[in-house]
Parts: C-alpha cells; sequence; structure tokens
C-alpha cells in the first residue's frame, strides 16, 4: 500500500504536480470509490503501465488482469496459480473481486476434467526430503496454533507459501517430492485464504483458494479440491452470492468421497439454499441437512486434516442457522444453543461465530436480553483473539438492537460496538 501511494505521488511529481492520494484514499478505491482520470493515469504508472492504457470510462476494467481474475486449470498451471496468489497488496488484483461465473465455470471444469500433470524433475538444486519435512512440520505448527496466536501468523504463512512456489517452480526433486509440494502448496494457500478471509481481504482469499484448487487437482486429492471449492462458495454465500455457493457447492459433491468431506459440503448447501429466501427450496435444505447427518454419522477417525475437525457441533448450529432463515425459529434456537454447548474449548473463533448465531435467533424471537449477552460475549471473544469476520458479524447485528435500547444489557453492547 505504502508503495503504491509513493507511486502515484511520483507520477504527480514528474509532471510537476501535487498529489492528495493517501492511503486510506486508495481503500476508498478498493471499495468501490472511483478515481478520477488523472488519478488513474497516476495508478497505471505507478503499477508500471504507460499513461495510454487509461480509459477513465471503463474503471476498472481497463487494468489488466488474467481472463477473469483466474488461472484455468491446465498442465502445469498450479505454479501460476500460485504465483497470483502472492501477489502484493498492491497489485491491480486488490481493486476486483473475482465474478461468481468465473468461479463456477472453474468448479465446472475442476467436476470434468482429469487431474493435471503431476510435479516434475527441474534442472535446479536439488530438494531432499529433509527440507520438505521441515517445511511440512512447521506449517502444521503453525496452522494448529490457538486461534489468539494463528494472528501473528501470516508473515511466516506467507514466506512457506513463497518458498514452496520456489521450489516447485526451479527446484529438483523426485516425483515423490513433487506430489508432497504440490499438498504442502495447496494446504498452506488454503490456510493462508481463510486468513485473508477473516480480515476481509476477499481477492487475495479467493486467489488463495483457487491455488490451493490448482495444487491439489494436480497431485488427484479430489476430497481436498471439493473442500477448496466448499471453501469459495462459503466466501460467495458469505458476501450474498447463494446463487454462485450452490452452483459450486453441487460441483464439488461430484467428486467428494469421504464421509466428513461430504457431510461439509451439504450443511454449506444446506445453508445457501436456506439463505436465498424461496420457499419452494424447503425440501432442498432438509434433504441436504438429512445428508449432512448420514454422512458425520458414517465418518470415522479418518478424514481429511482440512475437515477433520467437522462435529455434532457444527451439525447442530449449522442446521439451526438454516432452519432459522426457513423460519423455525423455535427449533433453530435449540439447535444453535445446543451446538455452542457442544463445540471444543479450542475453538474459539467458531465459538464466537456460534456466540453472533445465538444472538440473532433471541433477537428474531423478540429477547433482547439474552440477545445482548450472546452478542457482547462473541465481541469481546473476537477482538482478544483477533477474529474481525467473527466481530463484524456482531456489528451487523448492532442496528437490530437499537429499538430495544433500554433492555438490560443492550446499553453496554452499543457502547462496546462503538468503542
Amino acid at each position: 500500500m505504502e508503495e503504491l501511494v509513493s507511486g502515484i505521488r511520483s507520477a504527480a511529481a514528474r509532471r510537476g504536480l501535487r498529489t492528495g492520494t493517501d492511503e486510506a484514499r486508495v481503500r476508498k478505491w478498493q471499495r468501490g470509490v472511483e478515481p478520477n482520470e488523472e488519478s488513474q493515469i497516476y495508478i497505471a504508472e505507478a503499477l508500471g503501465w504507460p499513461a495510454d492504457i487509461v480509459c477513465a470510462d471503463d474503471w476498472p476494467n481497463w487494468l489488466p488482469l488474467t481472463a477473469d481474475g483466474v488461472v484455468p486449470l491446465g498442465p502445469h498451471s498450479s505454479v501460476s496459480a500460485l504465483r497470483e496468489a502472492l501477489r502484493t497488496a498492491m497489485d491491480r488484483r486488490a481493486f476486483f473481486a473475482i465474478s461468481g461465473a468465473a468461479l463456477s465455470g472453474l468448479a465446472a471444469d475442476w467436476a470434468v476434467g482429469p487431474s493435471t500433470a503431476v510435479a516434475r524433475a527441474h534442472d535446479g538444486k536439488p530438494i531432499g526430503d529433509e527440507f520438505v519435512a521441515f517445511l511440512e512440520n512447521s506449517t502444521q505448527h503453525l496452522a494448529t496454533l490457538p486461534t489468539e496466536q494463528r494472528q501473528h501468523t501470516t508473515v511466516l504463512l506467507d514466506a512457506h507459501l513463497s518458498t514452496v512456489a520456489e521450489l516447485l517452480e526451479h527446484g529438483r526433486y523426485s516425483l515423490a517430492v513433487g506430489q508432497r509440494l504440490h499438498t504442502l502448496a495447496a494446504s498452506l494457500s488454503q490456510t493462508v485464504a481463510w486468513h485473508r478471509f477473516d480480515r476481509g481481504s476477499h481477492t487475495h482469499a479467493s486467489q488463495n483458494w483457487v491455488a490451493a484448487l490448482h495444487n491439489a487437482h494436480a497431485v488427484g486429492d479430489h476430497d481436498m479440491g471439493a473442500g477448496l471449492l466448499g471453501d469459495l462458495a462459503y466466501q460467495a454465500a458469505w458476501r450474498g452470492d447463494h446463487t454462485t455457493a450452490a452452483s459450486i457447492l453441487n460441483h464439488a459433491l461430484t467428486r467428494a468421497r469421504n464421509p466428513a468431506a461430504r457431510c461439509l459440503l451439504q450443511l454449506r448447501l444446506a445453508r445457501t439454499l436456506a439463505a436465498r429466501g424461496d420457499l419452494g427450496e424447503r425440501r432442498s435444505v432438509l434433504r441436504a441437512l438429512a445428508a449432512a447427518e448420514k454422512h458425520l454419522t458414517d465418518a470415522g477417525a479418518d478424514r481429511p486434516a482440512w475437515c477433520a475437525w467437522v462435529s455434532a457441533a457444527d451439525l447442530a448450529v449449522d442446521s439451526g442457522q438454516a432452519l432459522l432463515d426457513l423460519g423455525d425459529t423455535a427449533r433453530a434456537h435449540q439447535l444453535i444453543t445446543e451446538g455452542e454447548r457442544l463445540l471444543p474449548t479450542a475453538r474459539d473463533k467458531t465459538r464466537g461465530v456460534f456466540l453472533a448465531y445465538r444472538a440473532a435467533s433471541y433477537l428474531d424471537q423478540r429477547e433482547p436480553e439474552p440477545a445482548a449477552t450472546a452478542a457482547t460475549q462473541s465481541l469481546l471473544l473476537a477482538r482478544r483473539i483477533g477474529a474481525p469476520r467473527c466481530a463484524s458479524l456482531v456489528n451487523d447485528l448492532v442496528p437490530r438492537f437499537k429499538p430495544y435500547a433500554r433492555a438490560q444489557g443492550v446499553p453496554e453492547l452499543l457502547q462496546l460496538a462503538a468503542a
């Protein structure tokens, strides 16, 4: 961000002019405010392009970008997708959200296409098992730290991912080591994507999930590929694009085999179908919930790491949230409360999300006092562990509390949210 602002100011200075551009203004552009023509020229030059590329009436479409923002699946596409994900925050892609059509198309290609080429040896420096084991072990350690510590690991995870991309592109390795590196790249990219998503960096999160999908596809790990599509669908649903989310999830389910993976995908499908608000979807929602319950019953200890955490707590809360959207408030409240009680203490971030859901269900029942208690607990927990996405759930509920400004606990919640 600092480099981009500096580049814009330098572009103005070359013309003997000054610009008031600062980081706050760039953030406004990223959120949809259109820069004037002069600023667009400075942006182009700051990113290394000639001024005549600018078409001010077509912002931001004139910015050069990979077609649809998504690297297509293909032979040896995994490193290209990693490089796309590793762009810095000043990159032009920060101005974009990848379109739902592009993501649905990628999911469709994944569902019908064969695996891409597996890793092959290169002419670079040799990579040994010991170093790969170090990367695998340190990555696992970073990913499994307590939630409040993970907020400090972003730079380390980015460095690990950059190292793995460099090894894949320029190293010399056996087929077995190459497969381990692709698997590690997929896992790392997925972890980084969730970090970006939790902080509201949706374009960067999408690119990391896409990169992870390419690398899982390269080694033929269809369950992990399905899970990564499930993550992209979760993001689409979070942003209100339930049509894209449902499309992606239906493609993901065609190749997922592990019962725990299928449980998670069916839960997300139920949630997004219910959130669309179409009463005609009720039967499809209940069918997905029933399928999720059966898959959870069938799931044993042999689960992919990315969905090893799926439990009865998740089934209860997600089922409750789906029923809440269908209007079955009483049963929804019961399930959400039960799920929060079942959640292991190690999953604090999820607990914060569940508490926010519980607050919403109490508000639907016009019970502001317990709603305020749950929302306050959620917000305090989110701030303690550094979980801005969880905090945003509570902040989104704040306007619904204002009619109950005199109810017990509500004034304190409103003051806390404003702080």
